[in-house]
């Protein structure tokens, strides 16, 4: 039988051990600098003043925590709508949740309230940056009846039906358990590992070996001795074998350390459906759950390597309403090791109906001058000049521009080929990217709003760019046909003013 939110709500009573690890964790931090002093200077430090304080200290944590718990109740006001939480020690805090805002709600367990065996229950709203309410020791089965409640997807109840009869119904009608329609492998979670993250890696590799050779030469240029010592007994290819043994062995030592981070965060993936939307589930030591609306989605992007596509992988990510950049990373759902078909299904499921591409916009060539004046052509005119009126010791590595310079611009050439804009009447995807290619969509009804913009000399180029602005994020796409870019901005502001769509 349903719980009655209506009423005030108290947390599990465990939930006193989880607030005393919180509380002591806080305290922890506050007062480092003196359990440092202590630890230096125990010998020093009255034994028993210590024990005393450290009694006392646990004392008042345990006060502290108790009283959190007495005073934090949360329940559902059904007649103005709104989820109400109750908290505070001294000072008490009310804060009231509109349950239309809510975008997101999050049902996660660390490794302290794993071992207790209580769940943290998270509720995000749009425009704000942080979370609005959090429930720190509930149990699961309560928390997933509370999330369904905040997220439930139904239709409105007919407008004769009083609010306490609408009431009685939901709380009546049983917590329906479904099977997850996908589970991501372990096998897919090891594929994803070993082939995302390539930049990272590369950059790690790139830091470690600059830092290497520069002590080495720092070493050598201080003392010639050793120097001399260590050319007698060093072979040159064995230097070499050297080096590239290291460099094979740190990249193993990088994959490795990548595909233990996704197992560990993405373990035991699963997605369900549950009431039109869906739930995600995953993580070894902290267990994340949460409940995505496909109505409140903003950006869905697909992303697919060479060496995934081999493997039968790809990765998506999923945005919602979010305040910020930074809250926009933070916000991001990602759904890793996907197959085609797990992709299809998803992407059924947010928007009734597998995207399509449609009419297809490229960027006119001056983009891709532009982009290689800005990664080659400036990188260079600053090491040409550096070279000639700083430091001419650089010109030793010149010998490293032909392999930049390939490198920038095979990297600039398939972000050029794969920038596309394709629009269709019910979605906008851009592709960009160039080992990494990714298919952001968005349908034209989330949009809040759309910048154009187009230099004096591209006026008679007829090229421009377009930025749309969305809760989620917003996508560019550069220096594409003007005209058509103008004529599909008028359609999408019509259809924004003509949308009904609830996606806050």
């Amino acid at each position: 039988m349903g719980v009655d939110f209506s009423q005030p709500q108290r947390q599990s009573v465990v939930g006193i051990l989880v607030m005393f690890f919180y509380t002591l964790q806080q305290y922890a931090r506050a007062l480092w600098p003196v359990i440092v002093i202590w630890i230096f200077k125990f010998d020093e430090i009255n034994k028993t003043y210590l024990l005393l304080g450290a009694i006392g200290v646990f004392v008042s944590i345990g006060v502290v925590s108790y009283l959190k718990y007495l005073n934090f109740t949360f329940f559902l006001d059904t007649d103005n709508e709104e989820f109400i939480i109750t908290e505070g020690v001294f000072n008490k805090t009310k804060t009231a949740i509109q349950l239309r805002k809510i975008q997101q709600v999050n049902i996660n367990q660390s490794f302290i309230q794993k071992l207790i065996g209580v769940y943290e229950l998270d509720v995000d709203t749009a425009g704000s940056n942080k979370k609005e309410g959090a429930i720190k020791a509930i149990s699961h089965e309560l928390a997933l009846q509370l999330k369904s409640r905040l997220l439930d997807n139904e239709k409105k109840k007919s407008a004769n039906e009083s609010p306490g009869s609408q009431l009685d119904e939901v709380e009546e009608r049983p917590l329906v358990v479904e099977h997850p329609f996908i589970k991501i492998s372990f096998l897919s979670l090891l594929k994803v590992g070993i082939t995302s993250n390539y930049e990272r890696s590369i950059a790690l590799l790139l830091i470690f070996f600059t830092t290497l050779y520069e002590n080495f030469q720092n070493f050598g240029d201080e003392s010639n001795v050793y120097k001399e010592k260590m050319g007698a007994f060093i072979d040159g290819n064995l230097v070499l074998q050297t080096i590239l043994i290291a460099i094979v062995f740190f990249f193993c030592i990088v994959l490795v350390v990548n595909v233990i981070r996704v197992i560990f965060k993405y373990f035991d993936y699963k997605i369900t459906r549950q009431k039109g939307s869906l739930l995600l589930s995953f993580g070894l030591l902290n267990t994340k759950s949460t409940i995505i609306k496909p109505e409140k989605v903003q950006i869905t992007s697909v992303t697919r390597n060479y060496f995934q596509k081999k493997m039968g992988i790809l990765e998506m990510k999923i945005k919602q309403a979010s305040s910020g950049e930074k809250e926009e990373r933070k916000s991001a759902i990602e759904i890793p090791g996907c197959s085609e078909s797990e992709r299809d299904a998803v992407l059924k499921l947010l928007f009734h109906k597998i995207p399509e591409k449609g009419m297809q916009l490229r960027p006119n060539f001056r983009k891709l001058i532009f982009s290689i004046f800005l990664s080659i052509g400036l990188p260079l005119s600053g090491f040409a000049g550096v070279g000639y009126w700083l430091e001419s010791y650089i010109f030793e590595y010149s010998y490293l521009v032909p392999f930049y310079v390939i490198f920038i611009g095979v990297i600039q050439y398939f972000k050029f080929k794969n920038n596309r804009l394709f629009i269709s009447e019910n979605f906008i995807i851009k592709q960009s990217g160039a080992w990494d290619v990714s298919d952001e969509i968005i349908e034209p009804s989330k949009i809040q709003a759309i910048s154009t913009s187009q230099l004096f000399w591209h006026k008679n180029l007829n090229i421009g760019s377009i930025t749309l602005h969305t809760a989620g994020g917003d996508i560019s796409f550069q220096l594409g046909d003007y005209r058509i870019l103008k004529e599909q901005v008028n359609l999408w502001l019509y259809e924004i003013e003509t949308s009904d769509s609830n996606w806050m």
